[in-house]
């Protein structure tokens, strides 16, 4: 991003923003001060004009003269000129320098120039008509007051001034520091997208709005990797665990060809042919039923299920497989819980039953197998649990992705899918798999939390 484009960024337009309104109240303040402060000396000034004005009527003519030479004689700074003045204008006594002045009106304050003066100093007077047609003029030199009144509003522009340049410098660093942070996280992008899929967005130790959202981003983009990965891993389990059953079944179909068989050999041919065949359906079956859970489609189909009659019929319906292998197979549950939730329940029974299937499947002959509802102040669930080889600790996060077989069950029938499917009908009830640890073989368990239950 160039530096002409700096005020296209938030950081800088909201700081101008911000500038622009503090500079509005701050316009307001000082002009408020401004006017107080001038108009309050203002009327000090008037005040006493006014009560000078009243207290010579009460003086006699002789004596007002002589009080204004006498007061002309101690101000020599000539800052409150008093003049006595007769009919035709002409000064008589006082200090005033000058004829007398215009006046606008009598007995009231007015603003007037003092002449005689140093340019002609400004002043406010209030001129008075005697009972003798005389006229007394007294003033007050405010050149003082304009100067502070100056020197006021210079203080007052400047301090605006200054705070303007700090503010734009503030929103100029703002705004660079935001061009940067963008710059960065284009940067990362445009590196994303070129192919760098472990590339992270840039974050800074602010926990602001930008770094929230990087962070959105980021676990986003942690989300879109995994799925990468499990992508390009569900490809190549696909194009591994299905090269052998096409191998056989094209080798079949071509032993069938190139020799001469019976009836019976050819329906023995075609059996085969039809069993791998249908292996290859169950395995593409399987990964359309986890597609079509992890999407949630049907989500907007849960109701109350009771998990107690889910484990019951997985109980039910594997209870002669455990009794052909002698294994002692139970059901333990709290009667005096409940275990209801909002869930799907042919999903949950499909998951129940893949870990029992696995549990029974694994148990060594006259082992044991149990099926176990649980609940307690923090979650409720359903655990399996068996005295098989149980599932190595470092393998425990692999067994959950698709096609993936750990060492135990290699060498045992199956495709690899079962426990991704009771991972996606978990997630898909907000639950989660956990792998409890056991001295021997394996206890898996469905668990969610009791509050988000109810």
């Amino acid at each position: 991003m160039r530096l002409t484009d700096l005020h296209r960024t938030t950081g800088f337009r909201l700081a101008t923003l911000f500038l622009a309104l503090f500079g509005a109240a701050a316009l307001v303040l000082f002009s408020y001060l401004y006017v107080e402060i001038t108009g309050f000396e203002k009327e000090r000034i008037d005040d006493w004009l006014v009560r000078e004005n009243a207290s010579l009527r009460r003086e006699s003519a002789t004596d007002l003269a002589a009080n204004f030479d006498q007061q002309s004689q101690y101000d020599t700074r000539r800052q409150r000129p008093f003049g006595l003045f007769d009919p035709g204008g002409h000064r008589i006594a006082g200090g005033y320098a000058a004829d007398l002045p215009t006046i606008p009106y009598f007995d009231k304050p007015f603003p007037a120039r003092l002449e005689g003066l140093p340019g002609h100093a400004p002043a406010r007077c209030i001129a008075a008509r005697l009972p003798d047609a005389r006229i007394a003029l007294q003033c007050q030199n405010i050149r003082d007051l304009d100067h502070f009144d100056e020197e006021l509003l210079h203080a007052l522009v400047s301090a605006g001034v200054l705070t303007l340049s700090v503010g734009l410098l503030g929103a100029v660093l703002i705004g660079v520091g935001s061009m940067r942070r963008l710059d960065a996280v284009t940067a990362s992008i445009k590196e994303i997208v070129a192919g760098d899929l472990s590339r992270r967005l840039p974050v800074h130790a602010k926990n602001d709005d930008l770094d929230r959202l990087v962070r959105v981003v980021n676990d986003m983009l942690d989300e879109i990797e995994r799925l990468m990965h499990e992508v390009k891993g569900v490809c190549d389990a696909i194009a591994h665990d299905l090269r052998t059953p096409l191998t056989r079944l094209i080798g079949s179909l071509e032993r069938a060809q190139r020799r001469a068989m019976n009836e019976a050999e050819y329906r023995a041919t075609i059996d085969d042919v039809i069993t791998e065949a249908f292996g290859i359906q169950r395995t593409f079956n399987a990964m359309l039923r986890i597609s079509e859970i992890e999407s949630g489609a049907r989500r907007e189909h849960f109701a109350e299920v009771d998990l107690g009659a889910v484990a019951a019929d997985v109980f039910e319906f594997y209870e002669p497989a455990a009794d052909e292998r002698k294994i002692s197979f139970t059901l333990h549950r709290d009667e005096s819980s409940r275990f209801a939730t909002q869930g799907d329940a042919n999903l949950l029974f499909e998951a129940v039953a893949n870990l029992t299937e696995n549990a029974i499947k694994f148990a060594p002959a006259e082992g044991h197998v149990e099926i176990e509802l649980f609940r307690n102040q923090d979650d409720m669930g359903i655990r399996v649990i068996d005295d098989g080889p149980g599932i190595a600790l470092e393998e425990r996060d692999a067994v959950l992705r698709r096609f993936y077989r750990g060492e135990a069950s290699r060498h045992t029938p199956g495709s690899g899918l079962g426990l991704s499917l009771v991972n996606a009908v978990a997630g898909m009830h907000g639950m989660s798999v956990c792998f409890e640890d056991a001295q021997c073989g394996c206890r898996i368990a469905l668990v969610k939390r009791a509050k988000a239950s109810s």
